[in-house]
């Protein structure tokens, strides 16, 4: 029997994560744009929350009804900010007004500010606005490398040359069972070409499916796969008699070296596939539902990663960019897709239509040196355009913020 030691590589909604046995390399820019970590070394950072999915929708298509339009998106340009003063004493002043607006419209875009383009400085912003680091929700893998170390709360978004032709589809940000509040990305070198940051409002997108094909995901729920295991042909030349067993045992250790690493129960299915159709194992999360209530306003949001998940649409985007170039053999590993929650399969015409209303939907953030998006990681989803030359964006994530309890007790309306 061939040996099971394998790197087990997960699919979560931005990048792979592979359960590595040693940490991976920390993620560095020049001196010039990083000095010395801002944060203390001596505090990590919290867990990422536990994902909030919020009291049931009872009929879905009358709230899809009900939903209004709000204003996505609020741009904060320092040339245009009339304030004497230094920026973090303009931002601490307005902490509050900003992290609103965050609720309200989605995401907060900041330009031409000096203070952003080191991170020491990005670290500083943040802890000005009260926003509070959390781990990344990939953390049990270690699989993001850092800015400056293992002690470091700002990672490295995916900027590397082997990714620069994958364009990562629209997600909300959730690993499992976690999922950070909300997030804040940093340019501190833009690529000589592509590389925008994409954002687009989950709610507008919830407004704007299907009623029927809306209904139908949100009573069936969704479910992931997220990662295969294509190394099981050989299991087809063994005794007949004999297949059934061995593919027994190899789940059966398969998913608890699995499912010992991750917060989550992942089911390993057995498949078919390939352009051999090969034996396969692949990976599936638990169902969830596609829509959720957002944790401070109450409002009905999209919150399903197709876009990036489905592997249809992933073809149909390689046809256009060219296939990711792995150079360490994921590529066999690093397959997701989506099901209903019954594990049954989306119609070709029903992921058309949540490609088209999703693409629909998006906005290219071209950001400069010290350009910052923060996000609410429930209303708003993210991706990243191809691109060419060198990127180095690094992203934050929160757990909450200073204020929040305030903001749950306010009438929000929309």
């Amino acid at each position: 029997m061939k040996c099971l030691s394998v790197s087990f590589i997960l699919l979560h909604p931005i990048t792979s994560f592979i359960l590595p046995s040693n940490p991976p390399s920390t993620f560095s820019l020049s001196t010039s744009t990083l000095e010395s970590p801002a944060t203390r070394p001596d505090v990590t950072p919290p867990l990422a929350p536990l994902t909030i999915w919020g009291d049931k929708v009872d009929d879905i298509k009358q709230q899809q009804k009900q939903t209004g339009d709000v204003e996505f998106t609020r741009v904060i340009n320092w040339d245009s900010v009339d304030y004497d003063g230094d920026e973090m004493e303009w931002i601490s002043a307005n902490a509050m007004s900003i992290k609103d607006s965050m609720i309200l419209n989605g995401a907060v875009i900041f330009r031409n500010f000096n203070t952003m383009k080191t991170q020491p400085g990005f670290v500083k912003f943040y802890e000005t606005l009260g926003m509070n680091p959390c781990l990344d929700p990939l953390h049990s893998v270690s699989a993001r490398p850092t800015i400056e170390g293992k002690g470091s709360a700002v990672y490295e978004a995916v900027n590397k040359e082997s990714r620069k032709n994958f364009f990562i589809g629209m997600h909300n940000e959730f690993v499992g069972t976690r999922a950070p509040r909300a997030a804040a990305f940093v340019c501190f070198k833009a690529a000589e070409e592509g590389g925008e940051f994409l954002i687009a409002d989950g709610r507008k997108i919830f407004k704007e499916l299907d009623p029927d094909l809306l209904e139908r995901l949100y009573k069936r729920s969704i479910r992931y796969s997220v990662m295969e295991l294509p190394f099981f042909g050989w299991v087809d030349n063994m005794p007949s008699f004999m297949q059934g067993g061995l593919m027994g045992a190899i789940k059966g250790v398969a998913s608890a070296a699995i499912n010992a690493k991750v917060d989550f129960s992942v089911e390993l299915l057995e498949q078919f596939g390939g352009y051999d159709n090969t034996r396969l194992l692949q990976a599936r999360a638990p169902s969830q539902p596609p829509v959720v209530r957002h944790p401070v306003s109450g409002e009905p949001t999209w919150f399903c990663n197709v876009h990036s998940h489905s592997s249809v649409l992933r073809k149909q985007r390689e046809e256009l960019y060219g296939k990711e170039k792995f150079e360490d053999g994921a590529s066999q590993i690093n397959k997701s897709d989506m099901y209903y929650g019954d594990d049954g399969d989306l119609s070709p015409s029903d992921l058309s239509h949540l490609d088209a209303v999703t693409k629909s939907n998006i906005q290219y953030i071209k950001m400069t040196e010290g350009d910052v998006v923060l996000l609410d990681n429930y209303k708003c989803m993210h991706g990243r355009n191809v691109f060419d030359g060198t990127r180095k964006h690094g992203v934050a994530w929160f757990g909450g913020w200073e204020g929040e309890e305030e903001q749950k007790r306010k009438e929000w309306k929309f």
